[in-house]
This record gives C-alpha cells, structure tokens and sequence, in this order.
C-alpha cells in the first residue's frame, strides 16, 4: 500500500510519495494545478504496484479540483485539517517547514493515523457551505439595509419605531415605500392609507391604525427639508430589501435539497433545522478529520482561553474564536434554540445564569456542550437522543 501526501498550493502542488512502512518512494515531485498537471500525477500514481491513498490538506479552495480529479478517478483521498498536520509536524525532532517537507508531514500522518478516505457525501458538504456561507453574507448585506432605514426614520419620523412591533413588517415596509417621512405620511389620503395597511397587514390593521399613524405624523418632530431625498433612498433601501430576501429564500430551498440528498440526522436535534443544520455540517465537513470532540471544538474556536503566569490564572476566561467564525454563529443559533426545546441544555444554561453568568457567557457554553453532542451523533451515524 502507498500513500500520496501533497502540500496544496495555488499554482502548483508538491507530492511524496510512502509506503506503508513510512519508505519515501522516489523523490519529491510538483504537480501543476492544471488538467495536464493532474493527468502526470494519475500517471505516477498508476505506476505504482499496489494501491493508492492520497491525502491532502484543506488549504483555502486551492484542493477542490485536486480533490475532484483524485475521486473521480477512483483513488481514496483522506481531507485533512490543516491544524492537524501543523500539529503533527510540531511533534518531529527537526523543526523544518517547507513545502517538500509538508508533503512528507502530510503523507506520514495519514499513515501512523490510518485515517479513512474522506465521506462520499463530501462534495454535497462543500456545497452546503459555499450557499451557507453566501447566505449568511446575504443576511449581513439585509441587516445593513435594515440599519440604514433605522437611521432614516430617526431623522425623519423618530417616533415611527413605536407605531409597529417591527418596523420591517410587511405592512409598514409597503407603507414606507409609499411614504417615508412623517409629513409625507400626514399628507396621505386616509382612506388609501386604511385601504393599504389592511391588504398589506391581511386584515390585521385599517382606518384606526391609520388614523393613529398619522396623528403620530402631524406631532412628529422629524425634519421635513429632506423629503424628496429620503424617499428615493427609502424606496431603494426597501427594494434591495426584497431583492436579498427572496435570493434568501431560493438558497433555503436550495439547502433543504442537499440536506436531503444525504443522510443526516442534525436536524433532529430540537430546535436545529435544515439551514442551520446544513450550516454547521458544511463548515465541520467530513467529520472524521477530527480525532476527538476536543479537535472539533478547537476548530469551531469556542474553546476557552487559557491565561497564566507564575503562580497566577486567571478565573475568567473567553473563546479563543480561532477557528470558523461561521461554524461559531450557526452553533450561536443553534444553541440559542435548544435552550427552548431540548429540556436538558435549557437546565444547563439555566444553571449557568444562576452562577451570575452573563446570557453569552452561558450560550457560549452551550454551544459546547451541543458540539460535542453534534460529533457523537456524526461519528455514530445516529439521532439526537433526548435524555
């Protein structure tokens, strides 16, 4: 048996090749990061008289092709976390680092760690956190919409906060399209406004809630010299709005495909659902690059931070947030929900806040405590158990 260890690079990779008593079969070579690169590589690997792993490390997107040409051909590739091999390189006696070296790091790791080729539904993961995390930034660009209009009411209409539970209902945004400052909302016909808050609110509102709008207008002390220009801006704020929700809405039914196309059991964690499940499983991937629950919460960098000197340490400690901040906020929400639904973590978080930790301090430490659970159940293959 032979193990293919590569150092992955943006241009050009570079390969050692062992055997399965840790013997360097020829020397180290370079692989382009083209397809006549990858076919020199396949030819190499064919040569050998026995078979084949290769293992390469997930550096950037830089191993994704790599990766593809290496599966479809039929070789077992082994994934590994970078951390991993930086941290078993660390264990040599000689403290070398470059990129022949790594790829002999790489390859001899996979050997001593007899590690399994990665999942098959590897490339299902990748794509749950490419729209995961393309989601999460459409989310941020939806947020600062939403910040931009606070900021135009504050000016315009103060008091407009207090007339909805939330400003970015669909009634009021259909509202604010129409009129965004408070003199453009007084000077509404009554009866169109009555007209347009029950079509957009289903009933909810009409002429008493118009009416009270509109006296909230007339007292308002928003500045009224910026209304042309703050309603263009209003109403391109409100569309782009719509826009971000709606490609929102396509990822989410694009994500509840993928999650099943694979078996899966995170979403019968209470609480955890199709996005936020295919969040955390596209940021962990192939679950079996981590040796222990240790590793995964050290990826996810919500292991404690540890601060000591001489005969003093200190008693509070925070998230070392070295790892995804993706993986980090999925688990926040995740969390966030469990503590409603799964009886034993809202005792845990209760528990905490009892202590006199702060709401994050406690959510934090159930998000490591659902972590390590999340690893059992992916390792096991298994549902959630509730106890």
């Amino acid at each position: 048996m032979f193990i293919c260890g590569i150092d992955v690079a943006k241009y050009q990779h570079v390969a050692q090749i062992l055997d399965n008593k840790g013997q360097a079969q020829g020397k180290v070579f370079t692989v382009k990061n083209t397809a006549a690169g990858f076919a020199e590589l396949l030819e190499v690997l064919q040569g050998l008289d026995g078979p084949v792993t290769v293992g390469l490390e997930a550096t950037g997107h830089y191993w994704l092709a790599l990766y593809e040409a290496m599966t479809e051909t039929g070789y077992p590739v082994v994934v590994l976390n970078p951390m991993q091999v930086a941290a078993y390189r660390r264990s040599g006696i000689r403290k070398v680092k470059n990129d022949s070296k790594d790829a002999w790091w790489v390859a001899d790791y996979v050997r001593i760690a007899n590690l399994p080729a990665s999942e098959q539904a590897l490339p299902s993961l990748l794509q749950m956190r490419e729209l995961s995390r393309f989601r999460y930034r459409l989310m941020e660009q939806v947020g600062n919409c939403k910040r931009k209009v606070i900021s135009i009411l504050d000016r315009v209409f103060p008091e407009y906060e207090t007339l909805f539970s939330s400003v970015f209902l669909q009634s009021s945004r259909a509202l604010l399209k129409e009129a965004a400052t408070a003199q453009q909302i007084a000077d509404f016909d009554l009866a169109e406004l009555s007209q347009l808050l029950k079509e957009t609110s289903r009933g909810r509102f009409g002429t008493e809630k118009a009416t009270s709008i509109q006296d909230a207008a007339r007292q308002s002390v928003g500045v009224s010299f910026l209304t042309n220009a703050i309603h263009i801006e209003m109403r391109c704020l409100l569309d782009q709005m719509d826009l971000l929700l709606e490609q929102i809405h396509l990822i989410d039914q694009s994500i509840a495909d993928l999650m099943d196309q694979i078996p899966q059991f995170i979403t019968t964690i209470p609480g955890v659902g199709p996005v936020t499940g295919a969040a955390i499983l596209g940021e962990i991937g192939d679950v079996q690059r981590f040796e222990s629950s240790d590793k995964l919460v050290a990826y996810a960098g919500i292991d404690a931070t540890v601060y000591q000197t001489g005969q003093f340490q200190a008693a509070d400690t925070h998230m070392s947030k070295r790892g995804s901040p993706y993986l980090r906020h999925a688990l926040w929400q995740a969390a966030s929900m469990a503590i409603q639904y799964e009886p034993e973590l809202k005792a845990f978080y209760q528990s905490k806040r009892d202590q006199g930790k702060h709401h994050g301090t406690a959510i934090g430490a159930v998000c490591r405590k659902l972590l390590v659970r999340i690893f059992i159940i992916l390792k096991e293959q298994r549902s959630y158990i509730i106890r």
